[in-house]
């Protein structure tokens, strides 16, 4: 080697030398920042860590201190919590896939997650580690690491896996033990459990978590005395959410023992979960209670259970219907029994719930259905019970005790036994009876046929004679009645019946009916004879004895009849008085009956018989031959009683008066008001006659010529033709001939539509189409009539048209004409017609002021029937409810509810309840709502309403099982009552959200 090329080696060695110095001293300085670096993590200052491992990591080029420092800074990341902590973790595992801390990257951050709790994360990291690269050691705590954290997400199948591996480890396995017993525990393994636990039970650390676990494990084992001695040891060191559940456990377990009375503290002390119980809760309390007698309580506890549908539920509801039953509370029982009877999880149960639901209904009424329908239901699905024969027995007597026989016949017909057919004629024989009380005289009838048919029972046989012909005199069939009757008294057991009172004076009647006069007064005399007690219908029997001797022309013995009528005085006398008056002047004492009608115009101001008494005093006058004072009361009947028909009757006399008098300008002027203002009247073809006399005598026949054709009733030319016609149709009236007549009198109507008989034809064709029942047909006559000037017809007429539009519903139609006839009518009894159904028709049209007023005027009368007494009440009590004034209400239901039957009794009944409830007499309330439906059970919205009160009122007791099931009840059974269901509902739901509170297995929509 030359000289130069020793310098030039020299130079190269000193230069690389330089080189390498330089690259040592920056790796000596990166090993000391790193050594920082790994001090400050070491001490936690993972931020400042991070940072200066970043900066290392960036002049370092040696490729394992990259690794180090990548893999603290991802490590760093983790214990910060930064975000791209977990993708700084696996980009590491990435770049470095043969670095040595690759596994000890995943087991750190997984044990950092561990150790902090964050066991679904730690999860994910352990499931990246390669356990086969640990060692042992670090193997065992993966295990339970892995093991417990998949315990704590509840992935117990995992959690097995991992911590059966270190069940025998010595730092490990005691807790592994605990918990795979804890798992199975909750998995209802209660042996696997057990083991488990009683391998660590001797450990200090677990003793305390274990006592109660196996105090329940013992429990559930059916240990009952085992679980009650843990738990107690456990009572004094426990908390109060660990007291609650010891003594449940310790409830349950002398529950379970039939020791209910040492059940009992201990159930009472549990508060729940969450502060709520559950329906078995409340089971097993009240269950306690009831073996231990103390009914009271068992009813709290039981009537808690709402929704219930188990075999629990269906116990606890079958104790609570005995729990009532001891206490003598049957309608709550009935609920109870009801619902427990509706499971089938334990059929003898359901039979004895049946049973007991189905015999209640009987006592007491049932408000859902029928107690007959219940009692036939309880035959049909068990019909080997050995208490057949009292069901039996119960089944027909509640056909009649129930009054509900329209029911009654559904559920009767069919059935072929005896007893069955018994309780037909006798339930067919009430419904008749009900059909006539509410004038449905042709479905009566058809009733009281069918009770016939069935003659099983002679009382019956007898009294539905006795009504038959009390439904045949009502439709105007008196030849058929008086034989009804007379059957009836020919019956053996007509005598033990209550109609038997009654039947001469009914006999009485019908013979008057029939115009037979001898056999009527000697019925009516009969019944006086044996009647002195019954003061109304004494009072009419010598009123119709009196009309009978008067048309006999007996007037003696019709003015002491009349005599008698009025010394009685149960009815207004003026009928009596007037009749009395007519009698004496036929008995030929002119001057004695001019006296009684004087004083009769005089003594009763207000009766509707003054303007008969004026017309028959003018009469009398006239026959007197005192013309002048006959004038007079003639003028006053004119001027005071313009509406009467006897005003063209009295111009008729004035007139005739003035003829006869031959002053025949003011006779005429009579006849020609007449003929003017009454057209068609029959005193106006009189008037028009007479006239044509006059005129004839004053030699002034054209003038009556030119007046006659200004009448356009009057065709002179056709007047024979016209009588003819007409009295064709009147014999086939007269004849009986229905349809005959019918037909011939619409004929001469439209032969002669203002015929001189045209007011009678209408009249007479009208009642003709009233008897066939064809009031449609019947009602343009009868406003033919009402529409003409005034005659005897009139007030018949506005009764059967208002009648007509009553029924139709045609409240504005009817009112008009019902005004007119409670100011026209003759009749009382039509006076009290037009008030009661002015009272009905102002209040459907919602007219509450001017119905109440109506109302009033009814209720001033004090010889209205109680029908009619309650129909204004009622009036009245419904006004005040729609105007909001219950105080009125309630007054006026009172007085419904003493007189009233049917539907209107049950209405009353129901604001009985309603206004007891109101004012907080939940109790009180209730026992009319059983009342209601016991006894009107028939009519079903009131029921239902009913019923809503009902569920108000037991849940202010306190009993939220008889509050619910009822609104539920009122929800499934009465869906045709809209109102009804609604107002159930929001009951309901209302209930159940306060119930919730307190209950857990209540399901709430909100």
């Amino acid at each position: 080697m030359t000289k130069k090329n020793i310098v030039f080696l020299l130079v190269a060695i000193s230069f690389s030398l330089h080189i390498i110095a330089q690259k040592s001293a920056a790796y000596t300085s990166n090993l000391v920042d790193y050594q920082k670096a790994l001090s400050l993590y070491n001490n936690q200052q993972y931020l400042a860590a991070q940072s200066l491992f970043g900066n290392v990591k960036k002049t370092a080029k040696e490729e394992i201190l990259q690794s180090d420092c990548t893999y603290y800074i991802a490590n760093c990341a983790v214990r910060l919590n930064q975000q791209n902590a977990d993708q700084l973790v696996e980009d590491f595992v990435k770049d470095y896939p043969t670095s040595t801390k690759r596994n000890t990257a995943y087991v750190d951050v997984a044990d950092y997650y561990f150790e902090n709790s964050k066991y679904a994360h730690a999860r994910k990291w352990y499931d990246k580690v390669d356990e086969n690269a640990l060692g042992r050691k670090e193997k065992e705590k993966y295990n339970f690491n892995n093991g417990y954290s998949a315990f704590s997400a509840k992935q117990y199948k995992e959690a097995k896996k991992y911590l059966t591996r270190v069940e025998s480890s010595q730092e490990f396995g005691s807790q592994a033990k605990y918990y795979i017993g804890f798992m199975a525990y909750e998995g209802d393994d209660y042996d696997r459990a057990n083991e488990y636990f009683d391998q660590v039970s001797d450990q200090e650390r677990y003793k305390e978590k274990l006592s109660y676990y196996q105090a329940d494990l013992n429990f559930k084992l059916g240990n009952f005395e085992k679980a009650i001695e843990l738990a107690k040891d456990r009572l004094d060191m426990s908390d109060e959410v660990e007291v609650s559940e010891l003594s449940k456990i310790i409830g349950e377990s002398y529950f379970n023992l039939k020791q209910y009375a040492e059940a009992i503290p201990y159930l009472t002390e549990y508060k729940g979960k969450r502060g709520r119980w559950n329906n078995t809760d409340f089971y097993q309390l009240g269950y306690a209670y009831y073996k231990q007698k103390d009914y009271e309580s068992a009813i709290s506890e039981f009537n808690k259970i709402i929704d219930g549908n188990n075999s629990i539920a269906q116990n606890a509801y079958y104790h609570l219907g005995e729990s009532y039953i001891n206490l003598g509370k049957k309608q709550e029982a009935l609920n109870a029994f009801r619902y427990a009877s509706q499971m089938n999880f334990d059929l003898k149960i359901q039979e004895d719930a049946w049973l007991n639901y189905a015999k209640i209904s009987y006592e007491i009424g049932n408000p859902y259905q029928p107690a007959p329908q219940v009692l036939a239901s309880y035959l049909d699905k068990y019909p080997d019970t050995s208490y057949k024969e009292e069901i039996e027995t119960l089944l027909i007597d509640s056909y009649i005790t129930s009054k509900n026989y329209k029911e009654a016949l559904k559920l009767l017909e069919g059935k072929k036994s005896f007893e069955n057919k018994v309780a037909y004629q006798k339930v067919a024989f009430y419904r008749g009876l009900e059909l006539y009380n509410e004038n449905d005289y042709l479905e009566a009838e058809s009733l009281f046929d069918q009770s016939l048919k069935e003659p099983r029972d002679p009382k019956y046989i007898a009294r539905a004679t006795f009504w038959k012909a009390e439904t045949d005199y009502n439709l105007t069939n008196y030849e058929d009645a008086l034989v009804g009757f007379k059957q009836f008294q020919q019956e053996p057991s007509s005598s033990s019946t209550p109609e038997i009172e009654n039947v001469d004076y009914n006999l009485a009647y019908t013979y008057f009916k029939l115009k037979n006069y001898e056999q009527s007064t000697l019925y009516f005399n009969q019944f006086i004879s044996n009647k002195k007690e019954d003061k109304v219908r004494l009072n009419d029997a010598y009123l119709r004895l009196g009309d009978g001797h008067f048309v006999s022309s007996q007037y003696k013995s019709a003015i002491k009849a009349y005599n008698n009528a009025i010394k009685l005085n149960e009815i207004d006398s003026d009928y009596p008085f007037f009749q009395k008056a007519i009698s004496t002047g036929y008995s030929g004492l002119t001057s004695k009956k001019i006296r009684e009608l004087e004083q009769f115009i005089s003594d009763y101001p207000k009766s509707k018989l003054r303007d008969d008494a004026m017309y028959e005093l003018g009469n009398s006058y006239v026959k007197a031959n005192e013309t002048d004072k006959a004038i007079t009361i003639y003028n006053r009947l004119n001027s005071e009683y313009r509406m009467s028909s006897f005003v063209p009757k009295s111009l008729l006399r004035q007139g005739l008066v003035y003829y006869n008098g031959s002053e025949n300008e003011r006779a005429l002027t009579k006849f020609k008001k007449i003929a003017s203002d009454y057209p068609n009247t029959p005193e106006a073809v009189q008037a028009v006659a007479t006239a044509k006399l006059i005129y004839i005598d004053l030699g002034r026949v054209d003038d009556y010529a030119a007046w006659v054709r200004t009448l356009d009733y009057v065709e002179v030319t056709d007047t024979d033709l016209d009588n003819a016609t007409y009295e064709a149709a009147e014999k086939q009236y007269l004849d009986g001939n229905t349809d005959k007549a019918i037909k011939q009198f619409n004929g001469y109507l439209n032969e002669f539509p203002s015929g001189l008989h045209a007011l009678q034809a209408h009249f007479y064709i009208a009642q003709l189409y009233s008897k066939k029942d064809l009031t449609t047909n019947a009602a343009p006559h009868y406003k033919y009539i009402v529409e003409a000037s005034q005659s005897e017809y009139t007030e018949e007429a506005l009764l059967r048209l208002s009648q007509h539009f009553l029924e139709t519903k045609s409240w504005n139609e009817a009112i008009p004409l019902l005004s007119r006839l409670e100011e026209e009518a003759n009749f009382p009894q039509n006076v009290v017609f037009a008030k009661s159904n002015l009272m009905k028709a102002n209040y459907q049209l919602k007219n509450y002021e001017a119905a109440v007023s109506y109302a009033e005027k009814v209720l001033e009368s004090s010889k209205i029937d109680n029908k009619i007494k309650s129909d204004a009440h009622i009036i009245i009590a419904r006004s005040a409810i729609k105007t909001g004034d219950e105080d009125k209400a309630k007054t006026a239901y009172a007085k419904v509810e003493k007189i009233a039957t049917g539907e209107t009794a049950a209405e009353a009944l129901y604001f009985n309840a309603y206004f007891k409830n109101k004012e907080g007499k939940h109790e009180a309330s209730n026992r009319s709502v059983q009342k209601l439906a016991k006894d009107f059970s028939g009519y079903k919205y009131y029921s239902a309403r009913g019923l809503v009160l009902m569920a108000k009122n037991f849940y202010a007791l306190g009993d939220a099982f008889q509050a619910t099931y009822i609104l539920e009840s009122v929800i499934k059974n009465f869906a045709e009552f809209d109102d009804v269901v609604s107002e159930a509902k929001d009951e309901l739901r209302k209930i159940k959200l306060e119930e919730a509170k307190t209950n857990s297995s209540i399901e709430t929509e909100d």
